[in-house]
Parts: C-alpha cells; structure tokens; sequence
C-alpha cells in the first residue's frame, strides 16, 4: 500500500481521512487513493466511485498541468463524500477478500498452470461454436464487494449457452413462484446428457437446467409479451445482472443454432404432445425464443459480476440493484449444485462443493454464496461438454481455500493446505489461538479438539507467551491437561514472565494436575 495512504488501523475518527495518513505537506494525492483502491480489486471504472473520480478529475483541471494533484484534507474529503463508506473499507481490509492481492497470485498462478492444458475439443455440433479459436481463455472474479480481478482473453465476447437457463429459471421464479413453475418442470438430477429425450415420471422436463427444462423455462416468461419484447427483457436482466454493462447477441451462432437443432424441436414436440406446456404455448415461438437465449453475449468480466450478483443473493455488488429475490435465488443456486454441470453435476458436486453452470461455448459460471463470483471461459470441451480448463481451474481453486460448502467441517490450516479467503493475513491463526486459550480456560475440552482438527497448534503461545497448558492448569482442568499431554504438546513452555504450567498448578493448589505435569517434564 503506498505510504502516504497506509490504513491507520479502524481508527475511531468520523470519515474517511481517518483511515489515511497525510504525507509531510499536509496533502493528499488522489492518485495513491486510486492505487490503494485498485489494490483492494475496486477498479476505476466501478459505477460506486464514479462520482468520486469525477470530482478528483475536476480538482485536477484546476491545478497548473505541470504540477502533481495534491489536495488539502478538506478537498480530499468533499471530493471523496459519497464513497466514503467504500473507501474506508478497502483501505482497512474490510471488504469481502481482505487480502485481496493473495487472491490475485493464486488466479495468476492457476491461469498460467492451467493454460497449459490442451484437452478436449471445442463444440462441433453447432458450426459456430466450431469455428471458435479453442485456446482462447480467460478468468475473472467479482467478489459480493465488487472487488474484480480479471486475466487472459477475459474481454472477448462468448455465448452464454447453457448458461443462460440459470437467468431464464430465476426470471421465471420472479414471476410466477416456484409452485406454479415446478407444476411444468421437475427439480431433480436426471443423470442423462443435458439433450436427452428423456423426462420424469409425471412427462415433464427433469430440471430447469437441462435443455428441456429450458425450453419450459422460456415458454413461461414473459408470455403476454411480444416476441422482440420478451427478449429484450431476458437481455435487460443479464445487463442488470452484469453491472449495467450491454450484452451482446450473437446472430450466426443463433442461425446455426436453430439449423442444427432436430434434438431441441424433438424435445418440444414431445413436450407438447405428453401436454407439459402451459395451455396457449407458441412451440415454435418458444424454441424461437430459447435459441435467442443461448446466443446472448457476454465477456467472462460481465460473466464473474453476474455470478456474484447470484452470490449476493440478487444483488448486484457494482449497482446494488436488486436484480432477483433472495428466495429466487436460494433455488437457482440448489440446482445448479446438483444439475448444473450436465452429467457431470454429481462429481462436481463431490469434489467442488458449489454451486455452477457451464456452457458449450467453454464458459464456467462459479457462485461461492456470501463471497465471490467467478467466470472461467476456455472453448475446449470435455466429454460431457464442460470446459476442461474451466473444471480444472475450479478444482485447484478448492485446493487452496476453504470453499467447498463442505470445509467447515475440515477448517483451514497446514494439515489441509487451505486458507479462507474471507479473513484478514494471519487472522485465521490469529483467531484460533484466541479460541484454544478461551476453551482451555474454560475447561472445554470438544472445542480443543475441534480446533486441533481444525489445525490449530495445540501448543501456540498468545502475546504473554502463554499456553492453552498454562490456562488449563491455573484453572485446575484436569481432563483438559491429560488430553494437551497426551497429543505431545511441549509440558515446560515458559510465559514472559518465566512461569511455566507447572508452576501455575502449584500456585492454584491443583495437586493432582501439578503431579500430571511434573511426571511429564520428568521431574
């Protein structure tokens, strides 16, 4: 962080001046504000702080051109008053990824490792799709705090493909409700290919992620509007969704769509005749309307805010548009887990743990809830028509933080190899200690174990050099004594002031475990 603008650490002060120091004449440039925002993933052209760039590139015109733009506290704090919120935030590490620069290297270092990686093809079912250049490929985050990192060819537009039916099933959602909607589609895995002419028991789609089910979807959008409005409106949420940003429409990938596609009309036509569509559907109006869908157009930046949007339970991080309901988006994000990579969703389920949605086109559509949004665009397909590099990229990204749904249970820690994303450096063991010498103290002996399968050194020290073993003997525990003994933790640790657990148990009169603890220094 440069100097002039190193965070003083949550001081109490009102404002945003309080988190900076001002340089030796008093004044601040504007911009070291930027280049600490930009370290922090707020990036310059987020829509949050255009008010405050406006105002600095206004302070700017007013100084002699030659000279570097510093501003008295006083004009740095009016120009910054409608974000200071913001910026208090990312100067203090307060924002949804505190360290954000390790993130940053790790999706550095992912991308370079990965990129390397040639399998798959790229889809040749739709001519289109076959011409696509297949080691294009690009990751890009969003984080529920509109923090962004982006890497590779994440600017180049790519269809949404399957993608798109996890709008299309939440834009439903918004207007009918989920009974009214699970009355025309299923909610669970179907175990087949997403285009199978297959369907449940009751001669519905299996799911809403699905071809099928996506057909379904689009036949309940939207229906008292016209063709040209209906898409406009899915085409307006993807924008919202996005931050705002125009989607694009590709018309040769919806040509060559529509004209290579005998499996979608064959799903509609069964569809129709089992009477699975709504009374009044359009058929061909409606696979009119899905090809449409899939052939939006977005970069993987659009892409990464539109999945932390869904992160954001509706909300988008850089508008604070509520875009969808809470509740609308609980459900997408329960079948994405378990639908949303085609015949692949129960394996990535198991080995990522969150929830996903991936396209033909080779993108990769992430959702860590609370946290982040991640897009990942690599054409190269594998069997089941995931992006191969897209798959790899999630399973290393699981490998080096504790974002499997299922990791509170593992922790973080030398023992898994995992870091959480969400805590400042050095908070996470930081923490740990503070909870080990509160438990011992305590006498709680399940936390410690919780801790220690946790990863928490059982014999770390707190600022006095003192030891869960110290607490645990002043306090007489001596359960607690035995359990930190027998898992090898050191009996002679000493604090700062030379006292060890051994001498705090003869202190308090603990006979019992002053005895423990001498037998194990040998004494």
């Amino acid at each position: 962080m440069p100097s002039a603008f190193r965070c003083r650490g949550g001081g109490t002060h009102a404002g945003v001046l309080s988190c900076f120091e001002q340089d030796s004449s008093g004044r601040l440039s504007p911009d070291l504000l930027l280049e600490v925002l930009c370290e922090a993933g707020i990036l310059p052209d987020d829509p949050r702080i255009a008010e405050t760039i406006a105002n600095l590139d206004r302070a700017g015109s007013a100084q002699p051109p030659a000279e570097p733009l510093l501003l008295t506290a006083e004009e740095f704090s009016a120009a910054t008053r409608l974000n200071r919120g913001l910026i208090e935030r990312a100067a203090r590490g307060e924002l949804a990824v505190p360290d954000f620069p390790a993130l940053v290297d790790d999706l550095q270092r992912i991308y370079q490792e990965v990129r390397a990686d040639r399998r798959g093809a790229v889809a040749a079912y739709i001519p289109q799709l076959a011409r696509v250049a297949a080691d294009q490929f690009a990751i890009s985050v969003c984080t529920v705090d509109g923090q962004r990192f982006s890497i590779g060819d994440a600017g180049v537009k790519f269809c949404l493909q399957s993608v798109s039916k996890t709008v299309s099933y939440c834009i439903t959602l918004e207007e009918h409700g989920p009974d009214t909607v699970h009355r025309y589609v299923g909610r669970e895995p179907s175990g087949q290919g997403f285009n199978e002419l297959t369907f449940n028991k009751a001669g519905l789609p299996h799911n809403p992620m699905i071809n099928a089910g996506a057909i379904m979807s689009c036949a309940l959008i939207r229906r008292g509007l016209d063709a040209a409005d209906r898409f406009d409106y899915v085409a307006e949420t993807w924008k919202r969704l996005a931050g705002g940003r125009s989607v694009g429409f590709n018309n040769s990938v919806y040509l060559s769509e529509r004209n290579t596609a005998d499996r979608n009309f064959a799903l509609g036509y069964s569809m129709r005749e089992r009477g699975a569509f709504p009374s009044g559907t359009d058929l061909l109006a409606t696979l009119e309307f899905y090809f449409q869908c899939c052939s939006i157009e977005v970069d993987a930046q659009q892409l990464a805010v539109a999945a932390a949007s869904l992160a954001n339970a509706g909300v988008c991080p850089l508008t604070e548009d509520p875009v969808f309901s809470a509740q609308t988006v609980r459900h997408c994000l329960s079948l994405m887990s378990s639908c949303g990579m085609y015949d692949f969703s129960g394996e990535f389920a198991f080995t990522i743990g969150l929830p996903a949605k991936s396209g033909v086109s080779g993108a990769l559509m992430l959702v860590v809830p609370q946290l982040m949004g991640i897009a990942i665009w690599s054409p190269r397909l594998d069997a089941q028509g995931n992006s191969v590099r897209g798959i790899e990229v999630c399973r290393r990204l699981v490998d080096c933080y504790n974002i499997h749904t299922y990791d509170l249970l593992t922790g973080t820690g030398a023992g898994t190899g995992k870091r959480d994303p969400r805590l400042k450096r050095q908070q996470s063991a930081i923490e740990g200690i503070v909870g080990l010498c509160l438990a011992a103290s305590r006498g709680d002996l399940s936390e410690i174990r919780r801790l220690a399968a946790c990863n928490v050194p059982l014999g770390a020290t707190d600022y006095d050099g003192r030891t869960a073993l110290h607490l645990a003997a002043s306090e007489g525990h001596r359960d607690t004594v035995e359990f930190l003994l027998s898992v090898g933790v050191d009996p002679k640790p000493v604090d700062r002031w030379g006292g060890t657990p051994l001498d705090d148990a003869n202190r308090a009169g603990h006979r019992q475990v002053a005895r423990l603890l001498a037998d194990a220094a040998g004494l």
